[in-house]
Formats: structure tokens, C-alpha cells, sequence
């Protein structure tokens, strides 16, 4: 019994009492904020991946966006199979414009359209994280995706990455720049194999992607490249940098780095990957909470 609660308080405090103020107690006040109605397509659609985990972070990180950026983008939130009915019941309330859509029912109609492509497929019905290609392929309704995760928290207007979203001249995939490459594959045997030039530190969690570069064949082609299922969670990323690679695309600028250590100062964003999890309550949250944000009225 000792040992239980021991590790229960280590489990709730062990990042400070700090962390677990902002994350148990004032993170739920995102909550009594009002609803963000964005349906705007005519760019760009966000689309999210979340969990029964994760949700929670993603009202912050979406919330977060809309009021940095004064942008009403259409959303698409992908279930990976563990949301609750209450769970999106909440989300819908907050997000009434949004398009929630079940894993298992994208699923039937994802997969079908994936017949003449059998390592897709397969991957689609092994990998957790694959509905990110995919599904987020298959149900975009718009010629640009505003690809998010739900660690991701907007301080102010990112300017250069709506730029990247908006400007219709800008034609190559952007997305943050990794703490270092975290793929699947070499970059000499991509180059020997498929001829494509493997961007280094590609980050799939915030950043723009072309509807175009979501190419079947490619992906179908990329699956069977050696040791490229040797990672559970870093495939899905190898495979979008690989996509965009060949498609053209370059990184946002430093100050959307994924980065470990500091503070987020005076950056439009910081993705709060899992090794900074904890960071992101005393510090993202924290901040957010500091500048009036759950106050704050809502844009018009």
C-alpha cells in the first residue's frame, strides 16, 4: 500500500508542484472558454491525430492558434480509436464546425481505396500512427494541409508559417525543424534506391503539406525501402519527409525549432515534444494563462 502511494505521488508531482497545478487544476480551464466555430477551407484544412491522453492539450494547442493567428481554418479531428463519446461530445461543443471523425469507420473507407497499393495497406492496418498519412490524405478538403500535433501551444501570430499556408505562389511542403533527424531509413540508401534527397530534421507535427504530395505510388514505393517499419512512431514522419522531399520543401525558420532546453521567449510557438512534455504546463500553459487567454473574449 506504501509503495502504491508513493508512486502515485511521484507519478503526480515528480515534475514539481508547479507542473501539477497547471496540469491537473488550471489546464481543465480551457474548458469554460467559448467555442471556436472555423470553417474556413478556401486555404487550408487542419488536421489532428488525438487520443484519450492527448485531447485535452489539443483544445489548448487549436484554441491557442486561433486566437494567435485571427485565422477560422477548418478542422478535421481524426479519433485514433480511444475517445470516449463524451470525450467527443466536449470537442464538438468547443469546436461546432469541426469534422470528428471515428477511426474505425475512416478506416473501412480508407483502406478500400487502398487495394492496388498492398504495403500501404498494410501499414495502414499495423501502424497506430498511420491514419496521419492517410486518413488526413483522404479526407482533406482542401488543396493544403495545415498538419498539427496536439503538443503544439501559439504565444503569437506565426507569421511566416500562415505565410507558407497562404501564399498560393509558395508551392513546397513546411514544417518545424526536428532537435536532430529521427527517421527510419538512411539518407544514402533513399538516394541510391529512389533518387530522392532526404531532408535532415524534418518534424511532422506543425507545418504545411501539399495535397499533391501525398502521392500513393510514392508511399507505396517508400514502404519498401529497407528497415523502414523498424520504428513504431517514427515512421510515419520518415514517410512524410520523404513525400516532401521528392515534392520540394524546405524547414520553417529557427524560431519554430523544436528545441529541449530554454525558454520559449519570444517565439510564435513551441512544440512541446515528449522529452518537454512537463514543460509545456509550467511554461506553455503557464504563459498562456499569464497574457489573459482564458479570458480573453473571442475573435469575431
Amino acid at each position: 500500500m506504501l509503495g502504491r502511494l508513493l508512486y502515485n505521488y511521484k507519478l503526480r508531482f515528480g515534475d514539481g508542484y508547479r507542473t501539477a497545478w497547471y496540469r491537473d487544476v488550471v489546464r481543465l480551464r480551457i474548458l469554460k472558454t467559448p467555442p471556436v466555430v472555423a470553417d474556413d477551407i478556401s486555404v487550408c484544412e487542419i488536421h489532428v491525430l488525438t487520443s484519450e491522453a492527448d485531447w485535452l492539450n489539443l483544445v489548448w494547442a487549436l484554441k491557442s492558434f486561433y486566437r494567435a493567428s485571427g485565422r477560422k481554418y477548418g478542422l478535421c479531428i481524426h479519433d485514433d480509436g480511444t475517445l470516449t463519446d463524451e470525450i467527443r461530445k466536449t470537442l464538438a461543443q468547443h469546436f461546432p464546425a469541426a469534422r470528428i471523425l471515428h477511426r474505425k469507420e475512416s478506416e473501412e473507407i480508407v483502406v478500400a481505396q487502398l487495394e492496388n497499393y498492398p504495403l500501404c495497406k498494410e501499414f495502414r492496418l499495423s501502424n497506430h500512427l498511420s491514419p496521419k498519412v492517410f486518413d488526413f490524405r483522404h479526407h482533406l478538403r482542401a488543396d493544403r494541409m495545415f498538419l498539427l500535433d496536439s503538443d503544439v501551444l501559439f504565444f503569437k501570430e506565426p507569421t511566416e508559417l500562415l505565410r507558407r499556408i497562404e501564399d498560393p505562389q509558395y508551392q513546397k511542403n513546411s514544417v518545424n525543424a526536428d532537435v536532430a533527424s529521427a527517421y527510419t531509413v538512411d539518407p544514402v540508401v533513399v538516394k541510391q534506391q529512389c533518387n530522392v534527397d532526404l531532408i535532415s530534421r524534418f518534424n511532422s507535427g506543425l507545418g504545411v503539406i501539399h495535397r499533391d504530395s501525398l502521392r500513393l505510388d510514392w508511399i507505396e514505393e517508400f514502404l519498401g525501402l529497407p528497415d523502414i517499419l523498424s520504428h513504431f512512431w517514427r515512421i510515419e514522419q520518415t514517410i512524410f519527409a520523404l513525400s516532401s522531399s521528392r515534392f520540394g520543401t524546405e524547414l520553417l525558420p529557427p524560431e519554430y525549432d523544436v528545441f529541449l532546453e530554454g525558454k520559449v521567449e519570444q517565439r510564435p510557438s513551441r512544440h512541446y515534444v515528449g522529452n518537454i512534455r512537463q514543460v509545456m504546463y509550467h511554461e506553455g500553459v503557464r504563459s498562456l494563462v499569464q497574457s489573459g487567454f482564458l479570458t480573453a473574449k473571442p475573435s469575431k
